[in-house]
């Protein structure tokens, strides 16, 4: 017998990633999303979703750029941190931790501790219900050598279905 489920239900692990916008000299902020994929080859594009009354969301609107970092399994607080607070009321980097450091072709900062950055511009917003998705040109990608290399090995952070996120947040 079938019986009825959520329907992300059976869509998860999925990994984890921290997508920062802003502008490293003013106001930046750090959204844990994992709606996150890419959508094209040529041109690179990679379409992220977001909630629509989101901090990040304004401040992209500004910017028209963001950031995808990928963030290791050890940095799993962190980024359960950065997806249940709001940078409407805090400051994730002050909070966690984590490092900004200026990015290659954008205004927003890249996090220091992810393995690895795509740098994305803005090139359509498409409303999908209670979410925005982004659709971002990957202009400038780049990771750890150690890793790109193979001799290092890392998990990258995944996550199991957020329950309490999708019950109590959205």
């Amino acid at each position: 017998m079938k019986v009825e489920v959520e329907y992300l239900e059976f869509m998860w692990p999925m990994r984890h990633f921290l997508l920062t916008c802003g502008d490293i000299a003013g106001k930046s902020n750090i959204i844990t999303i994992s709606f996150c994929m890419p959508v094209s080859k040529e041109p690179p594009l990679i379409a992220c979703a977001i909630g629509k009354n989101c901090y990040s969301r304004e401040l992209m609107k500004n910017t028209k750029e963001f950031i995808v970092n990928v963030p290791l399994e050890e940095m799993k607080s962190k980024i359960y941190y950065c997806g249940f607070h709001s940078g409407y009321t805090v400051n994730k980097f002050k909070e966690t931790g984590l490092t900004p450091k200026a990015a290659r072709k954008v205004k927003a900062p890249i996090i220091d501790e992810c393995a690895a950055h795509i740098e994305c511009k803005i090139r359509k917003e498409i409303e999908t219900g209670d979410k925005i998705l982004l659709i971002g040109e990957a202009i400038e990608a780049y990771a750890d050598e150690a890793i790109v290399k193979m001799e290092k090995e890392i998990e990258y952070a995944k996550g199991d279905f957020p329950r309490k996120i999708y019950s109590s947040r959205f």
